[in-house]
């Protein structure tokens, strides 16, 4: 099951660091044992919401600033933090937080990039699988990747271990993962930064808004780029669907793919809606399908055909599923 690879570490005070070793616990020995049981009880309650409750996989995972144990079969434990909520990052003080404006905050909050999402652990899964394969969809070996509302950017660390020549990490420029003291400068330097498997590959965070392309001297400067683009749980905006697909048409360089992958937690209607406007824009779908989140057959993936409306289903039934997809440039464009 893909969710059993992720538990919480145990949590830990502001001013208490995180161990290189994360089979070290992080737990104060000082901190009042009650506290600690109570909070470990919290931790194992969450990470098994998924087997007492078997037909609702959850769509993210962990709260702001929580660190998570990400296991990965291949690559080993990993450690990820996930981003702050906004106003929350450490980076800021209380008296600039104070003068934020509150409706900024919401603005910022409706990023969701303080959270972990399923979607990037689909992708992160894809690209284990691939590592020793020369073709297939997950392919990543000496491409370069560019992955777009990273959040927590877990799918570019496991990305960077598998080789990729080059990965590109942005966010919104107003995204709390950002930052030198956010989630995803803290995640690429405990996780990359001493390994063998990333002396070949160079990692770059870069701050970008969908849609900000001909302004924006570092767009311009990575126009048709990318082989790999990465978009995990980025849909549920349809506001901004024509800004990313026209993002991802811009930076895609010619015979590269889009990974599309994304829940059901807003409805199949909203997602269908992106994959118009993708195709609107020049961008064809070369494959696609759905996928259960939490059953496997013989340990691979069980999948469906994707469909845009599907009788009878709710949202006590859709959760487990969410639907991948391989973009292009439209043919003869």
């Amino acid at each position: 099951m893909l969710h059993s690879r992720l538990r919480a570490l145990p949590r830990r005070r502001a001013d208490q660091p995180l161990p290189s070793d994360p089979c070290i616990s992080t737990t104060d020995p000082g901190a009042d044992a009650e506290d600690v049981d109570d909070e470990s009880a919290e931790d194992l309650f969450s990470s098994s919401l998924s087997t007492l409750f078997p037909d609702d996989a959850p769509q993210f995972h962990g709260d702001p600033g929580q660190h998570l144990l990400y296991s990965s079969p291949r690559y080993g434990d990993i450690t990820i933090m996930v981003p702050s909520y906004p106003g929350q990052s450490e980076d800021r003080n209380q008296e600039d937080a104070a003068e934020t404006e509150a409706n900024e905050v919401d603005e910022v909050r409706k990023l969701f990039a303080h959270i972990l999402w399923s979607a990037g652990m689909v992708v992160a899964d894809g690209l284990e699988r691939a590592h020793d394969s020369d073709a297939g969809m997950w392919k990543v070996k000496g491409e370069t990747v560019l992955e777009l509302g990273a959040g927590a950017a877990l799918p570019s660390i496991i990305a960077a271990l598998a080789g990729a020549s080059s990965i590109t990490i942005t966010d919104h420029p107003f995204s709390p993962a950002l930052g030198p003291s956010g989630a995803i400068s803290f995640n690429v330097a405990h996780n990359l930064s001493s390994s063998p498997a990333t002396s070949t590959s160079t990692v770059e965070i870069v701050p970008h808004e969908w849609g900000k392309l001909s302004s924006d001297p570092w767009a311009v400067s990575r126009k048709a780029a990318y082989t790999r683009i990465i978009a995990a749980d980025c849909y549920w905006m349809p506001s901004q669907h024509e800004n990313l697909a026209r993002t991802m048409k811009w930076f895609l360089a010619p015979g590269g793919i889009v990974w599309v992958v994304a829940g059901f937690h807003t409805g199949r209607e909203c997602v269908a809606g992106f994959f118009a406007t993708a195709v609107e824009m020049g961008l064809e779908i070369e494959e696609i399908f759905e996928r259960d989140l939490i059953s496997s057959a013989e340990g691979e993936e069980v999948r469906r055909e994707w469909v845009e409306v599907r009788e009878g289903e709710g949202p006590g039934n859709r959760t487990r599923w969410c639907v991948i997809a391989l973009l292009r440039h439209a043919s003869g464009i």
